[in-house]
């Protein structure tokens, strides 16, 4: 298992912990979940050829948050990445593509939070759900579809609630490395 680390801007302690070669993938826990949850997901991707860099949301806004997350990038000599996160996760991924745009190739939600439904532009856009998630329900990435239908695709985990990440960590891995095809 990889070691987790602590980056502390501003006097803030978040941890992280990155692992494996090849294009990287960022993943953020959802708010107030500590990281280890996305460990085995992590791991899959490692053995797909992915570098996986795994954050802790903290408990600031997802924009607060953006700034941290590529703090930790460069730290870790992340040029660009694929941005992904499970809940509020995918809120601060979504925050570092429309502050930071260069150093994104793409957006991956696990679950969508309600509410905003801004995307940077010109970003592809992966949505994985669970069909039976009452946290961040499948209506919510049915309605970033319907705000962006040329960017987004949907993929449902069937009978995932909100911890599908882990509680169905095949099929998530799976529905990531199709989608970006990289072994």
């Amino acid at each position: 298992m990889t070691d987790t680390q602590i980056f502390e801007p501003d006097a803030r302690a978040i941890s992280y912990a990155v692992e494996g070669n090849g294009p990287t993938v960022v993943l953020v826990a959802d708010r107030g979940l500590p990281i280890d949850y996305l460990g085995t997901l992590a791991h899959i991707l490692v053995e797909e050829d992915f570098r996986v860099l795994r954050i802790a949301a903290g408990s600031a806004s997802a924009h607060e948050l953006a700034q941290a997350v590529v703090d930790i990038m460069d730290a870790v000599e992340v040029k660009d990445a694929w941005l992904g996160g499970h809940g509020f996760g995918g809120s601060v991924a979504r925050a570092v593509a429309l502050d930071f745009h260069d150093r994104v190739n793409g957006v991956l939600l696990l679950g969508v939070e309600a509410g905003d439904l801004t995307l940077a532009e010109g970003l592809p856009v992966l949505v994985i759900q669970g069909s039976a998630d009452e946290t961040t329900p499948p209506s919510n990435g049915e309605a970033l579809l319907a705000a962006a239908p040329d960017r987004v695709s949907i993929v449902s985990i069937d009978g995932g609630g909100h911890m599908f990440p882990s509680e169905n960590v095949g099929a998530t891995s799976w529905a990531i490395e199709d989608y970006l095809d990289w072994d």
